[in-house]
């Protein structure tokens, strides 16, 4: 199936965007490189239409400008690093939570600690703290949140009544249960979608079912709550419940229509897709907060943060605009012409993200966080898919095939 996210954070699929301007363009001059009448920003994701009107905002009130630089996910931790070792670059920059570690350990970020805690509108407690957590490393600060998203689960109301359940299915009991009753509709039809495309998805279910994950350098992949997890996932695809690998099926063909694959697990950016492509009504779908495992309902924290490139010569107006940017009114603004959801806690109270659906996402933002933040997780994780293909479609053994990934893990963590 097609749901992976138009990436707007570094993580999973990366979507089309405008490149503006490449790093260390003369025409596009950074305050970094002695222009301090302008500041540079470098914004990742979507093309750079939904924060403009921010900026022009920030233009009109404090008459600084603001030239704005689009740069695709798929670019960025390059660009960063040759902005960092020419030390030219942008002013302030949106830093995506997967790839905080690398630009912390890089060294292309400026130590904010100072301001985050004097001044009280970025006090870290206003934050979800599975975004706060992206932000903190070696008990200093490197950014501020700014968006942030988090996993639920998609569910086709309609169908799960035909097979016994009013309700979306609350523990992974009834998960199993209610996609092993849908998948036996008839030929080619699922319950519920193991992602094989997305590198967090069996670690998300491993921290449901207890697991640490690293304990410092430690491994524990091959321990009994990653390796119960995967087992369990393991059953929905050797049983049927689940496709064995991607459909290549647009959101309406499998979830809209008869509901080849009535269940799968996603973020916030899925809703527009569902709306707009499954040709259903508002009654019969809805998300709903993650079955709960043996320890806990864990999602995953994604997202972006705010942060200033170590090398800039105006950190002052950088500043204005990262606490500018950062306020409940804009992060409003923000959501109401992307659809990223504010990190602020306050700013969940305004009516814009009053929608039931909108609200199952504030609800699973108290149970999620973020991948673990070290430098070398992307690998990791695509280390893991290789693993996780091992498993489903040749039924290999669990354990074996995690005793091999945790001593490959090992060895990367060790270089």
């Amino acid at each position: 199936m097609k749901l992976k996210k138009a990436m707007g954070y570094g993580m999973v699929a990366a979507a089309s965007v405008l490149l503006l301007a490449g790093c260390g363009n003369s025409s596009t001059k950074s305050s970094s490189s002695g222009n301090s009448e302008t500041l540079s920003f470098w914004y990742g994701g979507d093309a750079d239409t939904a924060v403009k009107p921010i900026i022009k905002a920030f233009t009109k009130k404090t008459g600084i400008k603001v030239k704005v630089q689009s740069i695709p996910w798929s670019q960025y931790i390059d660009k960063t690093l040759t902005a960092t070792a020419s030390k030219s670059g942008p002013d302030l920059m949106v830093t995506g939570t997967t790839t905080m570690p690398n630009s912390v350990a890089s060294k292309s970020l400026m130590d904010i600690t100072s301001t985050v805690k004097s001044d009280q509108a970025l006090n870290p407690n206003k934050f979800f703290a599975g975004s706060e957590a992206t932000t903190k490393f070696n008990g200093k600060y490197y950014a501020v949140p700014w968006y942030v998203e988090t996993r639920v689960l998609y569910y086709r109301k309609d169908l799960l009544k035909k097979v016994g359940y009013n309700h979306a299915p609350k523990t992974w009991a009834q998960l199993y249960d209610a996609a092993t009753k849908l998948s036996k509709r008839g030929k080619d039809m699922y319950g519920f979608n193991v992602d094989a495309a997305e590198p967090t998805f069996g670690f998300m279910f491993a921290r449901q079912n207890g697991a640490t994950l690293l304990s410092g350098k430690k491994t524990q992949f091959n321990q009994a709550p990653m390796v119960g997890a995967l087992k369990y996932l393991n059953k929905f695809v050797q049983n049927g419940a689940s496709p064995k690998q991607d459909l290549k099926l647009s959101i309406g063909q499998s979830f809209g229509g008869n509901g080849r694959v009535p269940m799968f697990i996603s973020g916030p950016w899925m809703m527009q897709s569902v709306k707009t492509d499954a040709g259903l009504k508002s009654s019969q779908w809805g998300v709903a907060e993650l079955p709960k495992g043996k320890a806990n309902n864990m999602s995953n924290t994604g997202g972006g943060n705010l942060s200033i490139f170590r090398y800039t010569k105006n950190k002052k107006n950088a500043m204005k605009l990262l606490k500018f940017m950062s306020n409940k009114e804009n992060q409003l603004k923000y959501y109401k012409t992307s659809t990223s959801m504010p990190t602020l806690k306050a700013a969940w109270q305004d009516k814009a993200l009053s929608d039931t659906n909108i609200q199952v996402f504030r609800k699973q933002l108290n149970s999620s966080q973020p991948m673990p933040l070290i430098k070398q997780w992307d690998q990791i994780g695509q280390n893991y898919l290789k693993a996780w293909e091992q498993i489903a479609l040749n039924n290999a053994s669990v354990q074996k095939t995690m005793d091999t990934f945790n001593q490959q893990t090992e060895q990367l963590l060790n270089k």
